[in-house]
């Protein structure tokens, strides 16, 4: 525990750092709580997450494209938005603003929290 609050939009790295940044906040059996922080990061091409738990995604800042399985057009994000990205469905990361931080806080719900991504090709 600490003595003071943390902050989710201190301590961001810098426009163009080469990976995203993921930091758990909180973790718990079926449940953990992270903030992404992307610099202009995307999926490569043919990549896609297949996660074995639920994901709620919510942008507090920037700008970025999701791309579900099955859906024919990028949906797009800003801050305030969020979705809920079921066991098992497909996703990718199309596009993240490289002028300013986008700002994820991320909760993944259900088994297995210690193996948060499996990778499939397309």
């Amino acid at each position: 525990m600490t003595d003071r609050p943390l902050n989710l939009l201190a301590g961001l790295p810098p426009p163009g750092t080469p990976d995203e940044e993921f930091l758990t906040l909180l973790a718990r059996p079926g449940l953990r709580i992270e903030r992404i922080v992307s610099t202009g990061q995307a999926s490569p091409p043919g990549f896609w997450y297949d996660q074995p738990q639920d994901e709620w995604v919510l942008v507090l800042a920037g700008a970025a494209r999701l791309r579900l399985d099955g859906e024919a057009a990028d949906r797009r994000l800003g801050p305030g938005d969020h979705l809920l990205i079921p066991a098992h469905l497909r996703h990718r990361v199309a596009w993240t603003s490289p002028d300013a931080p986008t700002i994820w806080l991320a909760v993944h719900l259900g088994p297995d929290q210690a193996s948060t991504v499996a990778v499939s090709p397309s």
